[in-house]
């Protein structure tokens, strides 16, 4: 997984994650990737910088995240696990059910599942609204 900070043509500054940077680059090529407070599809990677601070003259600390990333991380797993508890599972039926409650065919409800790359976008040109449930590694990863 790696993190881009991303800017969109408004100037809206966030956050995201993707597997690889093949998968931003993809993903942007596609129009997929869009602004959340504006929903812009012009999004580009804004100016980022390592973390390096000195310990001492001989030593350099690294820090490859967020000064937070622990709690960041906390807070992902407890949201993905509320989500995965009050909402029903609905595998490879993501796109077709998220649509139906879109469009008022079927009642209201919480729902997660897989969708593929098409089905993404697809979901987001009729304008369903979603969320991607992150995957959070394990401490050890």
């Amino acid at each position: 997984m790696i993190t881009y900070s991303l800017v969109c043509d408004n100037s809206h500054k966030f956050d995201a994650w993707f597997k690889s940077a093949d998968a931003f680059d993809e993903q942007s090529g596609r129009g997929i990737v869009a602004c959340p407070m504006c929903n812009s599809t012009n999004v580009h990677k804004a100016l980022m910088a390592p973390a390096v601070s000195r310990m001492n003259s001989d030593k350099v600390s690294l820090s490859s995240g967020h000064p937070q990333q622990a709690e960041i991380r906390e807070m992902l797993r407890v949201m993905r696990r509320k989500v995965t508890s009050e909402a029903d599972y609905v595998g490879d039926k993501f796109a077709e059910e998220a649509r139906k409650i879109h469009f008022k065919e079927t009642d209201a409800r919480g729902i997660y599942g897989e969708a593929t790359l098409d089905e993404v976008a697809e979901l987001i040109e009729d304008g369903v609204d979603f969320l991607p449930l992150p995957h959070v590694p394990e401490e050890a990863n």
